[in-house]
């Protein structure tokens, strides 16, 4: 957890170092402001403190700038001018918080841990938002599992437990809807006989080594052209099964 500090007054800036380096936070410094957005360019604070009245850029420009480049690293801004109006004018600009000096060392400690946590959750918020978008967005991808789907020159229709070529019907277990299903979704990857397993009798079922083989046999008399040649579903040796993708 690395702190900008942006203060004219070296004493000042000296007494605010000291404070949070007691507390085992890393600090850099600036006497402007323009040192100061420099500084956040390369090194990416987790926390920026910023006095109002500084030379080169003041503070309330610095917050801005800052914003630009980072719309959530927490910034606190410290001033000599405590009225309402001018704490408005700091949260305007995109500070967090604000204090009026003079103000007590605990004080500024607390304020400094607490926008840390806050900034903290924010990122936790994000993060598992960005995990629920990537989710909708894969759960969005995959086919239906009542569509139906064409698996060379086979219908399936997993709703009716049904697959046609042309005018001939063929009628399929729920579990072999589901081998097909597993292969479909999957098309153009091998897909491991434990894996076939576990999706499609559950991950509690402990098979023989040829169990899922002769299934399979079974399968491919009922909907290849040419059993002994598949081209629905095809072995990939010492692994599993796979169904090619289309083009």
């Amino acid at each position: 957890m690395s702190i900008l500090i942006a203060e004219d007054d070296p004493h000042l800036r000296s007494g605010i170092v000291d404070l949070l380096t007691l507390e085992g936070f890393p600090c850099q410094v600036a006497e402007d402001g323009a040192k100061a957005l420099a500084l956040f360019r390369q090194s990416k604070p987790d926390l920026c403190v910023f006095d109002v009245m500084m030379p080169a850029m003041d503070g309330l420009t610095l917050c801005r700038e800052v914003r630009r480049i980072d719309p959530l690293v927490p910034i606190l801004l410290l001033s000599a001018r405590g009225e309402e109006t001018d704490r408005v004018r700091g949260l305007d600009v995109g500070a967090d918080d604000y204090m009026a000096k003079p103000f007590g060392a605990r004080e500024l400690i607390a304020r400094v841990k607490a926008a840390l946590r806050r900034a903290k959750a924010q990122e936790s918020k994000t993060q598992e938002s960005k995990v629920q978008e990537t989710q909708a967005a894969a759960d969005a991808a995959k086919p239906d599992p009542c569509a139906r789907v064409q698996m060379g020159d086979l219908d399936i229709d997993p709703k009716a437990m049904r697959a046609f070529r042309g005018n001939t019907k063929i009628d399929l277990t729920s579990r072999e809807v589901a081998i097909l299903m597993t292969l479909y979704e999957r098309r153009g990857q091998a897909v491991s006989r434990d894996e076939l397993f576990d999706l499609c009798w559950g991950r509690g079922f402990m098979p023989n080594s040829r169990a899922l083989d002769q299934y399979v046999s079974a399968l491919r008399k009922k909907i290849e052209l040419d059993p002994a040649n598949p081209q629905i579903i095809r072995t990939v040796h010492g692994v599993g099964y796979r169904h090619e993708a289309e083009g």
